[in-house]
């Protein structure tokens, strides 16, 4: 069996794949056109988010069994054509969730201290103590929007800290997941915007999908509370930008931060020019060498195991 690994991963689970006897071609540079000539030799291709897995590059994937996507979103492959030519996909949603969750809540701390605005205005030569006054994360409402494995974690940590956590997700209509969720100690919210209106913080924590395009929309801002702050370390079409952005001008909201975005990288300079109340990370969520490891050694063991079934 055959296998081409396409984006830079972990030796770890390149390792995996040669003691299963496998086969492994890396290829970290490859273009889109030399992927449509290649990829027909291979049984199994693994990606992480650079690169394309489109349906014109599937159509000539004549023997490919399976697709491993060494992260959680899925965005970059053509999950329609994978299903209509039998292609198995596996990905690690399970990988990164601690690293998410992490720098989740290093960005609400950041925000709510002003740290990167102290930072930046010290190392300017300026003592700008008494603009710095923030407040704590203890005795605040976070609103998760989305309740995956990032967001659980989240929500733990979180109420260690003293907040209260409020969940709103499509999961809202399952009992199991509800009943998670309860135990861990959150309120469940019917709807996203009797979340949004309460919630003094917001994680978005939802897959890329046309119901999720735009979720927070110029409407959905305009319900939530003036010092609402909105966190995005999930994907990025789940903001309307540009209604973001007037909204952090006209201070109807206290802040965002953002490590994702529709196009990477970032190349949208309003949102570049704008630091005031914004805070851009170029999309680091999930790096860490922990979170790299588990993710290498996941999605080969996943592969490794079905590929053996063959």
């Amino acid at each position: 069996m055959k296998i081409l690994i396409t984006d830079k991963m972990e030796e770890i689970g390149i390792k995996i794949f040669e003691d299963n006897d496998f086969e492994v071609t890396k290829n970290f540079m490859i273009t889109k056109e030399e992927l449509k000539q290649k990829i027909g030799d291979y049984n199994a291709v693994v990606v992480r988010s650079r690169t394309k897995l489109t349906a014109d590059v599937l159509e000539n994937a004549k023997n490919l069994k399976v697709i491993g996507r060494a992260g959680v979103g899925l965005d970059n492959i053509d999950q329609k054509k994978a299903a209509e030519l039998n292609i198995e996909i596996f990905n690690t949603p399970e990988a990164p969730a601690v690293s998410v969750g992490e720098l989740t809540l290093g960005l609400m701390l950041t925000l709510a201290r002003r740290i990167s605005y102290a930072d930046r205005t010290t190392h300017e030569g300026q003592w700008n103590k008494n603009e710095c006054l923030g407040y704590t994360l203890e005795g605040k409402k976070l609103g998760l929007v989305g309740f995956g494995n990032t967001a659980k974690y989240l929500a733990k940590i979180t109420i260690a800290l003293g907040m209260s956590v409020g969940v709103y997700s499509r999961f809202s209509k399952g009992q199991v997941a509800i009943e998670e969720a309860k135990d861990i100690g959150c309120l469940i919210y019917p709807t996203i915007d009797e979340l949004l209106t309460s919630a003094q913080i917001i994680s978005l924590h939802l897959p890329s999908s046309p119901q999720t395009e735009n979720i927070i929309n110029e409407e959905r801002i305009k319900i939530m509370r003036k010092d609402a702050i909105i966190i995005n370390t999930a994907r990025g079409n789940l903001i309307d930008n540009k209604a973001l952005l007037k909204a952090l001008k006209n201070r109807d909201i206290a802040g965002a931060a953002l490590d994702v975005y529709r196009k990477e990288p970032l190349d949208d300079q309003d949102l570049i020019d704008w630091n005031e109340n914004l805070i851009l990370t170029p999309h680091i969520a999930s790096q860490t060498i922990e979170s790299q490891t588990a993710a290498a050694t996941i999605i080969a063991q996943k592969i490794s195991n079905f590929l053996k079934k063959k």
